[in-house]
């Protein structure tokens, strides 16, 4: 096969069949089997776009001068059109090498891609697979609950609540039934899917292809207006602003201010953080290796934190945001669940883990809005756990064979560096009783309690349903991500985690140019007709706060399933 000849939809099937790693890049079809140990970024984050036109994924991600690299894996070109996206292995995409060279001895490829624009192939198959939950599944499972007497709420879509007024209409009052547990379930999450369906664009291939197309110019525009140019005098006031912090942390402590110095220790953590975050996504100098050091100086040195724990798990959020079985960040059980999905004990594939959904997850879950904020104070120690076990585990001596082989000794140094200098020297050495100790410590974690509520914000009260592998990947950053909206003077306190819908659209772009860009994405949504996600801080938390409760009450009606089942012995099917 030469490198410009056109490989089909069914030959990419065939060789993902045979445990190659297809990816799809503009015209080109990459073969990356050689790189996905040695990717920097983590394997995870190929294996999710395997059989996938990931194109925007890998240019907002990488440098002009990485993505012309990436080139050197072509092994031929896509044919002309839209590329039809396969669900990844790792997403429970099944490919046999039989079926497949069944396919290919057919020769019926090209009849295959001319369906492409009449919905046949098997984006528009996923996306018609969505539609038709929304339409059977959530129709007969509205049924069901309207015998159980779970009229769905007021936050359902106007669709679902049109079906479910022509049902009451119809129908004398309900004879009260239990669903299942699982059926139960399966109602819950058919009804987000419903609700998503029914508010944003259709995923039918040929209008994500548009939104696709203009997402591309838009990026393009973003480059051409220099918004990927740092502005390094705002990060010179950045630098000022942690001397300061850090020097009142150092005069406080000498006078012996424990908690003063505490709070001042705290907010020091709380805003370089932010600047750790920036060169994590090399948004400050876009030199790999340099933003990568900036980023283990601040992280691992200065806070005690494994950036390269973060990048692992942050590269495979930014891609598959909010998918409860893949995202990391939201996977949080038995204390918190952000959606049903999580009442069927699912496996994450990032920590290749089964969250069981126990006796301890029925009792937390349903008080997750009265937890919430004391579990944001203490975050940040369990994100001490976190650290050791990535720099010590698999995914971090992965590293060694790579060209980020210096990144794994560096955390390591660094991190001990960190708790020799704050765990003896300043807790031990100058701090003389051990209450003082423990306060110290204590103001010092939950003054970051902010920083770990900007980050869930912007997630845990929006959408974590599937929409099927044609759904672009821009109305679905946009259907994931909410913003924080705040006056221009506050952007420091955020530390550009309020604009947290552009940084998941552009994540290399400075976070000091993000409200400029801000303007643009607004004009992008009025255009393509997603909307654009934005409220205040204040409102933000009570979005967040109400779907917790709302999860919360669903998880008790869940319990209520199985004490009736328990009881009658009934299956709750009828």
């Amino acid at each position: 096969m030469g490198r410009d000849d056109i490989v089909s939809p069914c030959q990419v099937k065939e060789m993902i069949a045979e445990g190659k790693a297809i990816v799809i890049m503009d015209d080109y079809v990459l073969r990356l089997d050689s790189w996905l140990n040695r990717h920097p970024g983590g394997d995870l984050v190929i294996k999710h776009m395997i059989g996938r036109d990931a194109t925007h994924e890998i240019t907002v991600y990488h440098s002009a001068a990485t993505v012309q690299k990436m080139k050197a894996f072509r092994i031929g070109r896509k044919p002309a059109g839209p590329w039809p996206n396969m669900t990844p292995p790792i997403r429970g995409g099944i490919y046999t090498p039989s079926e497949t060279a069944k396919t290919l001895e057919s020769d019926d490829d090209e009849d295959l891609l001319s369906h492409i624009g009449d919905g046949a192939s098997s984006a528009t198959s996923a996306a018609s697979s969505s539609s038709s939950i929304a339409d059977d599944s959530v129709e007969s499972l509205d049924k069901k609950a309207y015998e159980a007497g779970l009229a769905p709420d007021s936050s359902d879509s106007s669709g679902l609540r049109r079906r479910n007024a022509t049902a009451d209409a119809s129908r004398p009052a309900p004879k009260i039934r239990h669903l299942s547990p699982t059926e139960y379930t399966d109602w819950a999450m058919q009804r987000d899917i419903g609700r998503d369906l029914e508010e944003y664009p259709s995923v039918e291939p040929i209008l994500q292809q548009d939104i696709a197309q203009k997402y591309g110019e838009l990026h393009q525009k973003i480059v051409d207006m220099g918004y990927y140019n740092t502005p390094y005098l705002d990060y010179g006031k950045e630098c000022a602003r942690y001397f300061t912090l850090f020097t009142l942390f150092i005069v406080f402590l000498r006078w012996q201010w424990f908690v003063p110095s505490a709070i001042s220790l705290g907010l020091f953590w709380h805003q370089i953080m932010f600047s750790a975050h920036d060169s994590a996504h090399t948004a400050i100098t876009h030199n790999w290796n340099v933003d990568t050091f900036i980023s283990l100086f601040i992280a691992d040195f200065c806070c005690g934190l494994s950036i390269g724990w973060w990048k692992s798990s942050h590269n495979v959020h930014h891609l598959i945001t909010n998918q409860p079985e893949h995202d990391p960040d939201i996977q949080n059980l038995p204390f918190f669940a952000t959606c049903p999905s999580f009442f069927k004990s699912l496996h994450s594939t990032y920590y290749d883990f089964t969250y069981v959904w126990d006796k301890a997850s029925e009792i937390l879950v349903p008080f997750q809005k009265y937890t919430y904020y004391p579990v944001m104070g203490i975050a940040r120690f369990n994100l001490y756990l976190l650290s050791w076990l990535h720099v010590l585990g698999n995914r971090s001596t992965g590293l060694g064979t790579t060209t980020a082989w210096w990144v794994r000794p560096t955390e390591i140094t660094f991190m001990a560096c960190y708790w020799f200098l704050f765990g003896y020297v300043l807790c031990w050495c100058n701090i003389p009783t051990w209450t003082s100790r423990v306060i110290f410590i204590l103001v010092s974690h939950v003054i970051t309690m902010p920083l770990h509520v900007q980050i869930t914000l912007s997630h845990w009260g929006m959408s974590t349903s599937d929409l099927g592998e044609s759904e672009s990947f821009a109305q679905r950053q946009l259907r994931t991500t909410m913003d924080v909206d705040c006056p221009a003077w506050m952007d420091f306190v955020h530390g550009g985690l309020q604009f947290q819908v552009i940084h998941h659209l552009f994540p290399r772009v400075p976070r000091h140019n993000l409200r400029k860009v801000q303007a643009l994405v607004r004009e992008f949504c009025h255009e393509t007709g997603i909307p654009y996600s934005i409220l205040t801080f204040t409102d933000g938390n009570k979005k967040v706060l109400g779907h917790l409760d709302k999860v919360g009450e669903q998880v008790s009606m869940l319990v209520k399933c199985q004490q009736y089942m328990a009881e009658t012995g009934e299956s709750g099917l009828h």
